[in-house]
This record gives C-alpha cells, sequence and structure tokens, in this order.
C-alpha cells in the first residue's frame, strides 16, 4: 500500500472544506473543479481526507446507522480544542469514560468527529 485515505462525500461542500480546513487546521494537498464538480484533498495524519461533493447532509448529528464512520482527531489539549470547537458557534462538552476524554461534533453535514485526548490514547496502546 503506497498511501490510504478517506473521501468524504459532502451536500454542503463549502463549509465542510471550511470546517476541516479551518477548525482542524488541515493543510491542503490540492483542488479540483472539473465541469462543476468539486474536491478539496487535504492532509490527515500520514494519508488524506478528501471532501467531495455529492453527500446527503443532516441537520444535527448524523446517528451510526446513517453514518457509519466517525472521523478522529486526537489532540494534545483538549480543553484548548473544547475552546476553539465553542469559538465557532458549536455546542460541546468533554465526555469522560473508562477509555479516554473526547468531545463529539458533527461537520457541517452532520457527519460524526470525534475529538480526543492524545495521551489517553497513547496510554491505551501501551497498557
Amino acid at each position: 500500500m503506497s498511501r490510504y485515505g478517506i473521501i468524504l462525500n459532502s451536500e454542503n461542500y463549502s463549509d465542510c472544506v471550511a470546517f476541516y480546513r479551518d477548525l482542524f487546521g488541515l493543510p491542503l494537498l490540492f483542488e479540483k473543479n472539473e465541469d462543476g464538480f468539486k474536491l478539496s484533498c487535504f492532509e490527515y495524519g500520514s494519508g488524506y481526507l478528501m471532501v467531495e461533493q455529492g453527500g446527503k447532509a443532516k441537520k444535527g448529528i448524523k446517528s451510526p446507522k446513517e453514518c457509519s464512520f466517525k472521523l478522529r482527531f486526537n489532540v494534545d489539549d483538549l480543553e484548548d480544542a473544547l475552546r476553539e470547537i465553542r469559538s465557532w458557534g458549536i455546542e460541546a462538552s468533554i465526555t469522560e469514560s473508562a477509555w479516554g476524554r473526547t468531545i463529539n461534533i458533527s461537520d457541517p453535514d452532520g457527519n460524526r468527529v470525534g475529538v480526543r485526548d492524545e495521551s489517553g490514547f497513547v496510554q491505551q496502546i501501551t497498557a
């Protein structure tokens, strides 16, 4: 395998592009606009996240049956991430569980997105 990636089809393409680019700071690798079809490809760790047109949006967070995947972003400072998320006008809180601390939100299409503390994740790996 040379590279891995995730393709996210979106109805609210421009809003989703801004969400992943600006809120999460994903570096843009390239964009295409061919015959009215748009896509934006972002660096996502050592892989990529490609946001394309053609999905189905839902107001609020999609259920796991509607959206069987969840994008995860691990961060060094979960409280700082919460402040940044709230500055976007997104209602969010930190959820604590036996396996770690997370913030659960959705992108502008309602796709599930999780933010997790990196230190808690690393502890799971080394346990």
